[in-house]
């Protein structure tokens, strides 16, 4: 019976940690969402920022060929709606997308693919897809697979009139229908699992180290495990780094933990919460347990976010976010984020669009074609956001990176919005959402020495291009931020420190 018992436990802890390995190079950490970008605009930004500023994984749009939408214009979600799995879309070819794997993983940056295995098109109409393959979405048609048929859910267990997801409080409704009429594929079959794990592993065997699961929570966790059973190993070894699609903000049945057997899960609430506490709806200094102690799940659980490229439009888990659109609340969000050791953060890189049409697509040339990224200095053209280049965000991955393994400590609050805290002995950092200053001598758990803030500047040449701080023997510091300034926050750390050679991880 024991012996029964030390094999359960180990079977069951050993599905646990299954695909949460992000397979981050050389101390990295944090992923970056690079939306609707081209495969070569990519491979050149692993190569000239990300991979030099310590990224450790690039989030890609989805790499298969999807439905051509002309009315509107080529929204975005068109992505979304596949039509087979070769691999030719608006970002590029599959040669261009070998390619850019190649490149990104020689620069230390990873991929992961955005993945699309829930659904095919909208239902009705008919077409060719970005590759040139037909569909007939009326006839259950998808010869490029092939699907027909008899691939998908219908009314033999999808018990809604219209084969629709009406209501939310009913997990078989939710997994067994079509999400916004989208058709949806019945993973039950294992020739459906197969299909679709044909295409993971050719994603695999081109480099790809991990995946996005779109709309996992429509699907049934235990297809999910059906599936990823046939997957392969990334080709260093190690399973795939897999996070999941799963809206699970309370209320509902389904829950977030039901797809820890199949890797991390994207978590709505972190967003949401901080978005509240930077727009000074809840108190900062509430944050000192955050995480775990407010009702989130484990730390190697989670992939972390501000905000995405849903719901920033207000939709998949609804508004209530911080943007690029208040960049001011957002940087100090994206800030705490990066600072904070809880799970496996990611930064969204957008590109600007009308908020009154929330399904326009990316910048694109008259034919249609997506712009490319062009930058003056560290900044993005073209009508490209680029968040991942703020310094405020970029100098806050190398925060992370190199405070990786060390706890929280010396917290203080100073009033209900004004916090600090470091790690360990490697990284300081102060904000404040008051009307008034901070002025306070604070122990920082440094070394003695004068160290750059990486908000306001860079360490560059051995000399801070922004302000300072200066630590004494005993790890203190007189600690100044201020209030009304566009970045009430300070970041020290000893990649930063004058007189040190300069470390980003």
């Amino acid at each position: 019976m024991l012996v029964i018992l030390l094999v359960t436990l180990f079977t069951s802890q050993k599905a646990l940690s299954a695909y949460t390995d992000p397979h981050c190079i050389g101390g990295r950490d944090g992923i970056v969402h690079l939306f609707e970008w081209k495969w070569n605009d990519i491979a050149a930004e692993c190569e000239r920022f990300l991979g030099p500023y310590g990224f450790c994984a690039v989030q890609t749009s989805p790499a298969n060929e999807n439905r051509v939408v002309t009315n509107p214009n080529r929204p975005w979600w068109e992505r979304y709606q596949p039509v087979s799995y070769n691999l030719q879309t608006r970002s590029g070819s599959e040669a261009e997308f070998r390619s850019m794997v190649q490149r990104c993983n020689n620069a230390g940056v990873r991929i992961y693919v955005d993945v699309v295995l829930n659904h095919m098109t909208g239902a009705g109409g008919n077409g060719h897809g970005t590759a040139g393959t037909y569909y007939d979405a009326g006839g259950l048609q998808f010869p490029g697979v092939p699907y027909g048929p008899t691939d998908f859910n219908d009314y033999s267990n999808c018990n809604t009139w219209d084969l629709n997801i009406h209501n939310y409080n009913n997990p078989e409704e939710v997994r067994n229908c079509r999400l916004v009429s989208l058709l949806d594929l019945r993973m039950e079959k294992d020739y459906v699992r197969q299909k679709a794990a044909d295409f993971l592993n050719h994603l695999l065997d081109l480099g790809v180290a991990g995946f996005r699961v779109d709309a996992a929570k429509h699907m049934w966790p235990g297809d999910i495990i059906a599936l990823f059973h046939k997957v392969k190993s990334v080709t260093w070894g190690g399973q795939p780094f897999v996070f999941q699609e799963v809206i699970d903000q309370g209320g509902e049945p389904i829950k977030a933990e039901e797809y820890f057997a199949t890797g991390r899960v994207t978590n709505f609430k972190f967003g949401l919460e901080l978005a509240r506490v930077f727009r000074r709806q809840n108190a900062m200094k509430w944050l000192s347990n955050f995480g775990v102690g407010w009702g989130m799940w484990s730390s190697e659980k989670v992939v972390n976010f501000i905000d995405n490229h849903d719901n920033q439009r207000g939709h998949g888990g609804g508004g209530g976010v911080l943007t690029h659109w208040e960049p001011r609340p957002y940087k100090l969000a994206t800030a705490f984020m990066l600072a904070h050791p809880y799970g496996m953060p990611r930064v969204m890189s957008s590109f600007e669009y009308n908020r009154a049409n929330d399904y326009e697509g990316p910048p694109h040339n008259g034919d249609m074609s997506i712009k490319d990224v062009t930058l003056s200095g560290m900044s993005c053209n073209n009508g490209w956001s680029c968040e991942h280049r703020w310094r405020q965000i970029y100098n806050m991955v190398a925060f992370r990176n190199l405070a990786r393994g060390t706890p929280i400590a010396n917290w203080w609050s100073g009033a209900d919005y004004q916090i600090a805290f470091s790690r360990g002995n490697k990284a300081f950092i102060a904000l404040n959402l008051e009307g008034y200053e901070i002025n306070q001598m604070l122990q920082t758990g440094l070394p003695a020495g004068t160290y750059c803030d990486v908000i306001s500047g860079n360490y560059e040449n051995g000399q801070c291009t922004g302000s300072s701080v200066t630590v004494g023997g005993d790890g203190r510091a007189n600690i100044r931020v201020c209030s009304s300034c566009d970045d009430p926050m300070v970041a020290i750390h000893v990649g930063a420190k004058v007189g040190s050679p300069a470390q980003r991880y």
